[in-house]
């Protein structure tokens, strides 16, 4: 599958071969899983307080004709605590026990409960593969809501990584036919429910990712843009790619990103790191100096020279 690559003033400048991880086929379910997983090791433990309702003195003697007894009173044998009493006549309230007021809870959330998921490497890396897959089908992308241009998808050139201000990218962003998408992303709703409260008032769009080969200016340029990500290609993961569980986020690569993806073999079996890459070549290069070495240097002769004494026999 070939992909065209565009100029910041969208006119094709050539098209290139996709890498394997864009061949993988779309599995809902792994991403799903991955998803859950990520978003679980985002969690915060949290737990009550191991003495929180255990704190009051609410112990009542269980003998029969004590002073400080419960039995003989028509009352329930329920824990509590005096507030004033007149000679052995108690002015006691419920305490301690679950149900009764500033008591323990029966089954409070506990600290140690471990939350965070796991998944396994290869499991992992097949959904990523899969959720890449799934940022270039252009059915999928429009059902997550987003406003796609015609040409879509394609691949952008490396001078878009180099882009400084918001503004410029507004306009470049404008001119490949995202206008639509920039509409989108400004609306803004207001929260159901307590979250208002705390801090979490509006709902806002998921916009485009950006996925750039190494650290640049564009990460700045899009920080004031609602809704965007800018993320290095080795970085990505699943939840970038199908915020939500769903897959299909509107997705710009730059063409030295998908170079990358290619050339190290990211989020595969024979996945390489860069020392390992530059080692390789390393060997390669001195294996050709020493083939081209051999090749220049002339072979020695195997005939011995003849003697005078033969040529004197064979006369």
């Amino acid at each position: 599958m070939k992909l065209k690559v565009l100029n910041l003033s969208k006119t094709e400048l050539k098209s290139i071969e996709l890498p394997e991880q864009f061949y993988e086929p779309v599995r809902l379910d792994l991403i799903k899983r991955a998803v859950h997983v990520i978003q679980s090791n985002k969690k915060q433990p949290y737990g009550a307080n191991p003495d929180a309702g255990k704190r009051a003195s609410a112990k009542v003697s269980r003998r029969r004709h004590d002073y400080r007894g419960s039995y003989g009173k028509g009352i329930s044998r329920v824990p509590r605590k005096i507030l004033s009493r007149r000679g052995t006549q108690m002015n006691w309230v419920g305490a301690f026990a679950p149900g009764t007021v500033g008591g323990r809870r029966a089954h409070p959330p506990k600290a140690e409960k471990i939350i965070t998921e796991q998944i396994n490497i290869k499991e992992r890396r097949k959904a990523i593969r899969s959720a890449l897959s799934a940022s270039l089908k252009k059915d999928l992308v429009e059902k997550r809501g987003h406003k796609v241009p015609e040409a879509y998808p394609f691949i952008i050139e490396d001078a878009f990584e180099e882009i400084s201000t918001t503004k410029e990218l507004c306009l470049i962003l404008k001119k490949l036919g995202f206008e639509q998408e920039l509409e989108r992303v400004k609306v803004k709703t207001i929260n159901a429910g307590k979250g208002k409260l705390r801090g979490r008032k509006y709902k806002t769009k998921t916009g485009p990712l950006f996925v750039i080969s190494k650290d640049c200016n564009l990460k700045k340029a899009a920080k004031n843009l609602t809704g965007f990500d800018v993320e290095k290609i080795e970085k990505i993961n699943v939840e970038l790619l199908a915020p939500g569980t769903h897959p299909g986020r509107l997705t710009l690569y730059t063409e030295s990103a998908i170079t990358k993806l290619g050339k190290e073999k990211l989020f595969t079996k024979n996945y390489k790191k860069n020392q390992e890459i530059k080692e390789e070549e390393q060997i390669k290069e001195i294996k050709q100096e020493k083939e081209s070495k051999a090749k220049t240097k002339k072979a020695p002769s195997t005939t011995k020279p003849k003697s005078k004494s033969t040529i004197n026999a064979k006369k």
